[in-house]
């Protein structure tokens, strides 16, 4: 408003009636920007900012497509509300006249209002209610100084980083020997897998399986929500499982490049490299190199968010999407003429007709799941309507009075119901095959949804962590905080250990191992990408920094509010050192050296 009376007034000395005109169209235009953000928000409880940039036009289409809203409704009743607010303000401009006097009064009392309504900032005891805190903020506001810093600041780096290790406390210690490279680094990865497998007679096949929005809150062993998943559950009695573990991004873009090879972020997630990628290894390619096939499956589109650019980086094998199905298998539901493709149960069906090959050599998969995305369309909708109220009831016990609150997400909730059948399907399918005794499974989410609200900051990124295998003989409960980091430094030691593969001597890995410790501990650093261009939390240790505000973490990825300065200046300054390093890798691609 304060910006549109300034220009309002330098126009009208040039044309009194095109400037009101021009401040009629721009009121409502603010006003339906206003509405666009506030729907956006109840739509995922977050705010829009910089991430609105990190997409181009057809994936911010097919987005607003999947969630069914861009339709002949909102479209029309868009240009409906403009026209009336247009009509509106024309017969006001006509009918309330005022005099210069008046006009000043009311001009300088508005300046007044906006002043203090912007400097004056809200408070509240609460600081851990993010949804809260979210739901005061003013939306055109946030996205205004999210779009101011993008556009100033994205390109700032300077050649000072710290090539040193962060912390005297983190499992592995990593030299960096080129000061031009900073993430290049020598370490000695420790094997902590091998205690618990039987000793490997021969490459073992592994399978990943990367469940769409598959949450710790509701998913697995102390789900404060309630676990949605049982089958995933009785797995976990035969498994290796990690119930303090996050990814590294808070949306489906960063599970590639983070659990396959702990890269750095660069603006928008390493994908978005995608037309000049640095040079890279992953653990993909480490096990190409080292004679595995290795193949892909999903039931979307593979060229959604760069994946395909990524995985043939790492010469996969073969990758199969939406475009090699056979025509046997029906696609999910549509939303407005709108789907994503096929379904989890499809997808792993269809990928067993491919994977894996016997053709002597060790295989690598990757499943990727879809079903459990907005706009949530669970196929058979009448039976996990069944399902979900039966587990509502006579598996979780909730008592009446909270059913409200399951049932508001019930078609969230039943595609994770149906994500967890189609595992299962997928399991028993694999266990009747020859290969079966000899593989290693690990599954995970990408993250956690935000459509239900979270209890933290830290709880989007809390995912759970579940390596299966016949190989297992001593299925275990691990509290160490581990991340989506750790998985391939990981294996790759368990495997080298083995005497299975050979490993390159330098690596960019920006993880630890998994922290095999029985009590909750932290021993990483990390920072988070919670969505595309919104690099704002940083871990180191049990702390937590998020916003500028520090937290401690405890079992259960709990956080809480702790006041310590020199901690904070510690976290901040190896924070900022990333984001330096981050920036200098944007603009050089100098990640790893080529042979």
């Amino acid at each position: 408003l304060g910006l549109l009376f300034i220009l309002h007034a330098i126009i009208s000395l040039l044309s009194i009636s095109f400037a009101k005109w021009f401040t009629q169209v721009w009121l409502v235009i603010a006003l339906l920007a206003q509405a666009a953000l506030i729907f956006y928000f109840l739509k995922t409880l977050l705010p829009l900012g910089k991430d609105l940039y990190a997409y181009n036009l057809d994936d911010i289409i097919l987005t607003i497509k999947s969630s069914g809203q861009l339709n002949f409704m909102t479209i029309g009743g868009g240009l409906l509300v403009s026209f009336v607010l247009l009509f509106i303000f024309s017969i006001a401009n006509k009918k309330l006249i005022f005099s210069l006097k008046t006009g000043l009064v009311f001009t300088i009392a508005m300046y007044w209002f906006l002043i203090l309504l912007y400097f004056i900032p809200i408070t509240d005891s609460n600081k851990l209610d993010d949804v809260k805190t979210n739901i005061q903020l003013n939306k055109s506001k946030y996205l205004s100084e999210q779009s101011f810093d993008y556009f100033m600041y994205k390109n700032e780096y300077y050649f000072d980083f710290y090539l040193r290790s962060l912390s005297d406390v983190l499992f592995v210690k990593k030299e960096y020997p080129d000061p031009s490279y900073p993430f290049l680094h020598t370490a000695d990865y420790p094997d902590v897998l091998s205690p618990y497998f039987d000793s490997l007679s021969s490459p073992p096949d592994i399978v990943f399986v990367l469940v769409e929005s598959l949450g710790k809150a509701y998913s697995g062993k102390d789900a404060y929500l309630g676990s949605f998943t049982p089958f995933l559950d009785s797995l976990e009695q035969h498994s290796l499982v990690w119930t303090n573990a996050i990814s590294s991004t808070g949306r489906t873009f960063g599970i590639l490049p983070g659990l396959f090879a702990g890269l750095p972020y660069g603006e928008r997630g390493f994908q978005e490299f995608f037309d000049n990628f640095p040079h890279h290894e992953s653990f993909l390619s480490v096990m190409k190199e080292n004679g595995y096939e290795t193949s892909f499956f999903i039931g979307s589109d593979v060229n959604f968010d760069h994946q395909k650019e990524f995985l043939e980086y790492a010469n996969v094998s073969q990758i199969i999407d939406i475009n090699r199905f056979d025509p046997k298998y029906e696609k999910m539901p549509p939303a407005n003429g709108f789907t994503w493709g096929y379904g989890d149960k499809e997808i792993f069906s269809n990928g067993l007709s491919f994977f894996p090959k016997s053709n002597g050599n060790p295989q690598l998969g990757v499943f990727q799941t879809v079903t459990s995305h907005d706009p949530y369309l669970v196929p058979q909708r009448d039976f996990y309507l069944k399902k979900f109220e039966n587990h509502l009831e006579n598996i979780l016990q909730v008592e009446e009075s909270r059913m409200k609150e399951y049932r508001d997400y019930q078609d969230i909730y039943m595609t994770i119901l149906y994500a967890d059948d189609a595992v299962r399907d997928f399991i028993t399918s694999y266990s009747q095959k020859p290969e079966f005794a000899n593989t290693i499974f690990v599954f995970t989410g990408d993250h956690r949804l935000p459509d239900i609200p979270m209890a933290s900051r830290l709880d989007r990124f809390h995912v759970p962590l579940i390596i299966y295998s016949p190989l297992i003989n001593r299925p275990t409960y691990f509290k160490g905080m581990s991340s989506h980091f750790e998985v391939t430094p990981s294996l790759l030691a368990f495997l080298k250990a083995q005497n299975e593969i050979q490993l390159p001597e330098q690596t960019i890995w920006m993880g630890q191992v998994l922290d095999t410790s029985k009590v909750f501990q932290s021993k990483i650093a990390m920072p988070l990408m919670r969505n595309k261009n919104q690099l704002l939390e940083y871990i180191n240790g049990e702390y937590f920094l998020s916003d500028d505000q520090l937290f401690v973490i405890t079992d259960g990825l709990n956080i809480d509010p702790v006041e310590d300065q020199n901690i904070k200046n510690k976290l901040t300054g190896e924070f900022e050192d990333f984001k330096n390093k981050n920036n200098y890798v944007i603009q050089t691609r100098k990640l790893l050296p080529k042979d």
